[in-house]
């Protein structure tokens, strides 16, 4: 494949791939609208390093509005189509969950009809641990995920389903790929990990919601945009999980580590748990294993450290990051 179509692009994970993508040599079409679900520097900021690359080329607009999706579709050579634009975060789909049904599933339903139209054969879809909730742990690719608890997850659900509709129908091929809370530099500032950091660097209190026993698969952006790429291996239709596989890590556990690093000690302003969140996220990557030859490799530490490090050399223009 020399020509990939990627929304989502100046998204964290989309940022990450499309990058991984680059070096390789492969030509990357990347389509982002860059709304302002969060402060839209940060998505400048990675749209900025991929600009340097000549494989790339860069569309600002929305996986909602078919007839510009249409003619870019005309407009390039595509092989594959990469689908990592989404609504995301669980508490704000609550408030405002018509717009994530219209990114996330009506969205994904255009870019389906487009590859079936153009004769695209392989798309990969970017889903969400947040589908689990409620089953036994580690959580495997085969549980029965029909009860989502937040209009992000039920929007997610819908998404994958379209997939294998359009797999049964017309013979696309596709990996649903369910991600475990991912973390790393230049991430979204929504999350407990670039949250925490800042405010524990800014000496404010942090916001935790319960009491910081919950837990989750966390896992690093380069090993999740690796797998993602991965995922592009003819499948049929299949649903991956990629996470970091081992022990979860406790939110308690998450900030001694950002205060080992930063050298400082943080203040905690307790919240009362939110009912849509999950306690706990463990994945099962056997299938992962198995089916990409993909496993993580960067340690939750190690991850930590990196992303640290990264704040402090960006830390003159992160200040003024909303959270």
């Amino acid at each position: 494949m020399e020509n990939i179509l990627l929304t989502g692009v100046a998204g964290f994970i989309g940022w990450k791939t499309a990058e991984f993508l680059l070096k390789e040599g492969i030509n990357v079409i990347g389509i982002d609208n860059m709304n302002d679900y969060y402060d839209v520097r940060l998505k400048e900021y990675r749209i900025n390093q991929l600009k340097d690359f000549k494989n790339f080329k860069f569309y600002k607009a929305d996986i909602e509005n078919l007839e510009a999706m249409d003619i870019i579709f005309q407009d390039n050579k595509i092989d594959a189509v990469i689908n990592l634009a989404a609504r995301a975060g669980v508490r704000y789909s609550i408030e405002n969950p018509f717009v994530y049904l219209s990114t996330n599933a009506e969205g994904t339903l255009n870019l389906l009809e487009l590859s079936r139209k153009y004769g695209i054969n392989k798309f990969v879809l970017a889903s969400t641990s947040s589908l689990y909730a409620g089953q036994p742990m580690p959580f495997k690719e085969d549980l029965p995920v029909n009860t989502p608890i937040s209009p992000y997850a039920a929007s997610k659900k819908a998404a994958e389903v379209l997939c294998y509709t359009y797999h049964y129908l017309y013979g696309i091929d596709v990996s649903v790929v369910r991600y475990f809370t991912v973390y790393g530099p230049a991430g979204r500032p929504d999350m407990s990990i670039f949250r925490f950091i800042k405010w524990i660097d800014e000496e404010k209190p942090i916001e935790l919601f319960g009491d910081g026993s919950q837990s989750r698969d966390f896992t690093y952006v380069d090993d999740i945009a690796r797998g993602t790429i991965k995922a592009l291996k003819p499948v049929g239709y299949e649903i991956i999980n990629l996470g970091g596989g081992k022990n979860p890590i406790s939110l308690k556990e998450v900030i001694s580590t950002i205060e080992k690093y930063l050298g400082k000690k943080a203040v905690i302003s307790q919240k009362e748990f939110h009912k849509a969140d999950l306690k706990e996220t463990w994945a099962d990557i056997t299938k992962a294993e198995k089916l990409l030859g993909w496993k993580p490799e960067i340690p939750f530490e190690e991850g930590i450290k990196r992303t640290i490090e990264w704040y402090l050399q960006n830390r003159d223009w992160l200040k003024d990051i909303k959270l």
